[in-house]
């Protein structure tokens, strides 16, 4: 009897122990109808009853879990931090009520900028006061103290990296440490490529090359659309987190900086060699195309330093960081007033070498040579020799994807800072440019094939002659002329040219 009652209680424990839904162990042995179809129909039942328990239990859980107290579930909730919690709210409607407690979004707060906060105290009484308020309304109000938390929170990184970048050089007007800056926030660039066909491709960027008042990024991969089926190119900014940083885990931010409608944005030759042809896509894309195949090699884009670090971070993720709009007051005692007092950075160079690079300070313009709709700016005037300046090396593209890599000639990159009368940048340009031969002898005091380099877009207008000389085997640059929008003068200075 004793024997019997201690196999019986194991027998129950081993049942205890099973899992639910897994199938009692069969210790017969098969016989006559019971070999391998009968023990796949046992399978299959198995399945089914699993099948039906989970039917069965599932809406039995979601009532379980809408039957808590929300003091449970927001007590529950309060132990996340405030990434975690973020997401948290995108589950359901009642996470996202839960998520947005002011109770537990104040408790964050305190913790995270309480300590540091010289009006903690009246802050404290101005909580207590809306605790109460909404105590007696009987009403949850959401969102007010996590609207407040990512406020300070995003004030606070902006105020420091904007304090490191207050120092502003005297010969570009930028600031010094945009680079230093870009490089301590982690921030990156990403871009995305849609085709006809409605598919998107993410690539994170390839290489980064560095300049003085400008910066190249590139991007190649091998899952690049056909050329002929990409149909929109859009640029984002991204900052993402370090290991050790303790918010390190939270999701990037995007802020879209450019975009390209390839139907509607033309795109100019500029260059090719026996691999690739070189295209720019306005505003700053410059596309590889592998010639004969007419897939993407690479992507690069030309992003001039003026406001990069607020492009690239406090843009949304569909909608361009918009910039101050900061006109000095009118001064009607000046009739050349806005047409004098213009200091010039310029800087030729491509992914490796710096060309040349300049400094131009006070151009000008009398009212009198405003023609077209256009103020002339002379840099280097062609009948002045010694004004010309010599190029460091040969004008061309150096290029490179994970497999191959090329050189386009006669090709480069054009960073060009203008600033006004009170050294506040009043045109930046970082784009590609291309020489062309000229049609005719540009000047008799060098023998050599002159060329031009020419860019325009709506507010500008750049022209460059240069000769090659082929015995020194290099450029002279022997005519450089800007030519300004009135239109974008009238504006900055609120004149009427």
């Amino acid at each position: 009897m004793a024997a019997g009652r201690g196999q019986f209680f194991q027998s129950f424990l081993k049942g205890l122990e099973r899992k639910p839904g897994k199938p009692a162990p069969d210790r017969r042995q098969p016989g006559p109808g019971r070999g391998k179809l009968a023990t796949e129909g046992c399978l299959t039942a198995g399945k089914r009853s699993e099948t039906r328990r989970k039917a069965v239990l599932a809406p039995r859980l979601r009532r379980t879990k809408s039957r808590l107290p929300f003091e449970i579930l927001t007590k529950i909730l309060s132990y996340l931090d405030a990434p975690s919690l973020f997401c948290v709210s995108h589950v359901s409607k009642l996470f996202y009520q839960l998520a947005n407690d002011e109770v537990i979004w104040h408790k964050i707060y305190l913790s995270e900028f309480g300590k540091n906060q010289m009006w903690l105290s009246k802050l404290v009484d101005d909580t207590a006061h809306r605790v109460k308020q909404v105590e007696t309304e009987n009403q949850r109000s959401f969102g007010q103290w996590k609207k407040m938390y990512f406020k300070t929170l995003a004030g606070q990184e902006v105020n420091k990296w904007r304090r490191q970048l207050r120092d502003i050089s005297p010969y570009t007007g930028l600031p010094t440490q945009t680079e230093w800056v870009l490089r301590n926030l982690n921030v990156s660039w990403e871009l995305m490529v849609c085709d006809r066909f409605g598919r998107k491709v993410t690539l994170e960027q390839t290489r980064v090359y560095y300049f003085e008042t400008s910066v190249i990024v590139c991007w190649s991969n091998s899952s690049l659309p056909r050329h002929h089926h990409t149909t929109r190119i859009q640029l984002h900014g991204v900052r993402k987190g370090t290991l050790g940083n303790p918010r390190a885990n939270w999701p990037n931010w995007h802020s879209l900086m450019l975009k390209s409608d390839l139907s509607t944005h033309p795109f100019y030759l500029i260059g090719k060699d026996r691999l690739i042809k070189l295209v720019f896509l306005s505003p700053g894309f410059i596309i590889g195309i592998s010639r004969g195949r007419d897939t993407l090699a690479f992507i690069m884009v030309c992003l001039h330093f003026h406001r990069l670090v607020e492009k690239s971070l406090l843009g949304s993720p569909v909608c361009p960081y918009s910039e101050p709009i900061d006109r000095p007051l009118a001064d009607h005692s000046d009739p050349e007033y806005g047409l004098h007092g213009y200091t010039l950075h310029f800087v030729l160079h491509n992914t490796g070498t710096q060309i040349m690079s300049g400094y131009f300070p006070q151009l000008s313009c009398r009212a009198v040579q405003i023609r077209n709709g256009l103020v002339e700016l002379k840099v280097i005037n062609r009948t002045n020799v010694c004004q010309h300046r010599t190029l460091s090396g040969n004008i061309k593209m150096p290029w490179k994807t994970e497999e191959l890599k090329g050189s386009v000639e006669n090709c480069c990159v054009m960073s060009l800072t203008l600033l006004d009368e009170f050294q506040t940048p009043f045109w930046c340009v970082s784009a590609p440019v291309s020489t062309t031969v000229a049609k005719k002898c540009l000047s008799f005091d060098y023998s050599g094939k002159h060329f031009l380099i020419e860019y325009r877009d709506e507010d500008g207008h750049v022209k460059m002659m240069l000769v090659w000389l082929e015995e020194e085997r290099q450029f002279f640059l022997i005519s450089f002329t800007i030519y300004l929008s009135v239109n974008k003068v009238n504006k900055h200075f609120s004149t009427n040219y």
